[in-house]
């Protein structure tokens, strides 16, 4: 990595430390617990933050933790839970904000990721871009333009992916395998293409509402096989087990994980779904109310 020294301490200026801590009611708490860390970056000098949703979600307390050792409360104000960003803001005025990188990132760019590791800890780690593109998971996720960095996050999740121009190019959301040292970013264009709509309604409002069953896919080369479910979630009231072979999605076949996704966002919370499942060699069908990701993990 050939970033200045100067360079990455002028960055670090806008990099803090996140704590949330969640009512233990709130459904998130059986995956993500009850209490958890996180990084954030300043985004603009009135005091908002961008961080990865998975640490915000649910909480009842936010505090943010800068590189001087100040520590004040946040509020969440906007909420993506289709590609995972969040907005935080923090009575504070004069933060150094990053700038966000106005060109796409490309395979090869040398870029270094920033992140918090405790309250006043920061670090760097720097690589190559290995992969932009189409990145799904299990937990109903498909982005459309992920980038996967051999910069591994070297600090809790919500850093910034940053050119070696100091330009901030992504949202920095998980560790894809500790050995190969590597990462995914979620892109800042994703924010700066809604942060109108996530400054005015705490959500983006010009995209089409999701349909969510809440299970947790794995792909596997008979197909998507249910490998959890979410309790109390519109696949576990509609009967969805773990270890569902789904077949298909209102009579149409499902071949991939991909394919259910993009079948499922057809639809808005609230339609009435038939999904298809082998379950002990014998097909059956389960009728699904399709659920509301955002709704059911609101703020309680």
């Amino acid at each position: 990595m050939d970033a200045s020294v100067e360079l990455v301490k002028h960055l670090l200026q806008s990099v803090v430390n996140l704590y949330a801590t969640v009512p233990k009611g709130h459904p998130s708490t059986r995956i993500l617990g009850n209490e958890r860390l996180g990084t954030g970056v300043v985004v603009d000098a009135s005091g908002l933050l961008l961080t990865v949703n998975y640490v915000v979600m649910g909480a009842g307390t936010i505090e943010v933790s800068f590189q001087k050792g100040r520590r004040v409360k946040a509020e969440l104000v906007a909420q993506d839970f289709d590609v995972g960003i969040a907005l935080l803001r923090v009575k504070r005025q004069g933060l150094h904000a990053v700038t966000l990188a106005s060109a796409a990132v490309e395979r090869g760019d040398e870029v270094m990721v920033l992140a918090s590791t405790g309250a006043q800890e920061r670090r760097v780690a720097g690589g190559l871009v290995t992969y932009v593109g189409e990145f799904e998971a299990y937990w109903e996720y498909l982005l459309d333009r992920g980038i996967v960095a051999s910069a591994g996050n070297p600090g809790f999740g919500g850093g910034g992916l940053f050119g070696l121009d100091g330009e901030m190019r992504g949202v920095v959301s998980l560790s894809l395998n500790e050995m190969a040292r590597s990462s995914l970013s979620i892109p800042v264009d994703v924010y700066r293409t809604h942060a109108e709509e996530l400054l005015r309604y705490g959500r983006p409002v010009s995209r089409p509402r999701r349909a969510w069953l809440g299970v947790f896919a794995h792909a596997l080369e008979e197909g998507v096989i249910v490998a959890g479910v979410v309790p109390d979630g519109p696949g576990d009231r509609g009967g969805l087990e773990e270890g569902d072979l789904i077949v298909s999605l209102n009579a149409e076949e499902v071949s991939s994980r991909r394919e259910l996704y993009l079948s499922l966002w057809r639809h808005e919370p609230g339609e009435k779904l038939t999904v298809g499942v082998m379950r002990e060699s014998k097909l059956r069908r389960c009728e699904v109310t399709g659920g509301d990701r955002a709704y059911f993990f609101r703020q309680l």
